[in-house]
């Protein structure tokens, strides 16, 4: 029989190794894949950070920015911020601003959504278009329909309340102080924040088996208990993630704060965000300004950094 021809191994020339073709793992074709989309995020978001970060360093004012020069002062503008004593009282101000918004809003989103969940056809149909409208509506129109509402010689708000005998409320300025500012503030920004909040929850809510309420009824809980032993266990991590998204969003709040009063009275209502403008556009020291946003950077890294432990153990948990 006719012997199978092997082939002859090749020759390399003298001094040169052989060469072999490496083949890519399929544990590494998910990462190649999405490096492009991680480089196209770090340059789009690391390098403003960075140049901040870089800013903060600087006497960064019109005439440096105008010239193009560079004057690096080391830590000056953190020094300057950080022993103001008002800068503390601000950012004491800012978190209390945000837990109240984030209360409101989750609150009034977990209440929307179990009405979504356990009300009939029209009542579901009925929130779910109001929710959207107040979602959709933009965020200088809020503004501006809530000073009309809590305006003082025409709002609505102190007419309606005349009419019904608290004539205390004639001409009442809602605006005069700090915290009457700010709660008005929160009241605006919940009634935009509670439909995204409304809707994660509800998404969760129809996730839940029905089952599971058949049998904790069966064991004779009552609708707290099973709200407790089945509802929320299963809400839970998206109901901690809609918590951990407000809570970046809310902490940077700008726009409702400053077209209600400017920061005022009396400088009663400034956050981070609107002290950071202050000084940034209004007083042009841009250095300052990067030092304000280099510290609010680091607040929420640090908010980020405890949502993660807290993500970390429910999944070991679970597991």
């Amino acid at each position: 029989p006719a012997r199978e021809s092997v082939p002859a191994p090749r020759r390399t020339a003298p001094g040169r190794k052989p060469v072999t073709r490496r083949r890519i793992s399929a544990n590494t074709v998910p990462y190649l894949l999405l490096a492009p989309a991680v480089l196209a995020i770090l340059g789009l978001l690391g390098w403003p950070v960075v140049s901040v970060v870089i800013d903060s360093f600087q006497d960064l004012g019109p005439r440096q920015v105008n010239l193009h020069l560079t004057e690096w002062i080391g830590f000056a503008n953190y020094r300057e911020i950080l022993t103001d004593p008002e800068f503390w009282t601000i950012t004491g101000r800012t978190l209390a601003f945000t837990v109240g918004s984030v209360t409101a809003i989750m609150f009034g989103g977990l209440v929307t959504a179990q009405l979504m969940k356990h009300g009939n056809k029209v009542v579901r149909l009925i929130l779910q278009i109001s929710l959207l409208f107040a979602w959709a509506m933009p965020i200088i129109s809020t503004t501006t329909v809530f000073q009309f509402i809590f305006d003082q010689n025409y709002g609505i708000l102190n007419k309606t309340l005349v009419k019904l005998g608290f004539t205390s409320f004639t001409h009442y300025d809602w605006f005069t102080t700090s915290f009457s500012t700010l709660t008005i503030i929160i009241v605006m920004i919940a009634w935009q924040g509670v439909p995204f909040a409304a809707f994660t929850i509800y998404a969760g809510l129809v996730a839940v088996p029905g089952d599971l309420y058949e049998a904790v009824s069966i064991d004779g809980a009552g609708p707290w208990q099973a709200f407790r032993s089945v509802t929320w266990p299963a809400i839970r991590p998206i109901f901690m993630l809609t918590v951990f998204l407000e809570v970046l969003w809310d902490f940077k709040v700008f726009t409702q704060v400053w077209v209600i009063r400017q920061g005022g009275p009396d400088g009663g209502s400034t956050t981070l965000s609107v002290l950071q403008y202050l000084d940034g556009i209004a007083g042009s020291h841009y250095g300052v300004a990067a030092a304000v946003s280099v510290i609010m950077i680091l607040i929420l890294t640090v908010i980020t950094a405890q949502y993660l432990r807290m993500l970390v153990r429910s999944q070991e948990v679970l597991t």
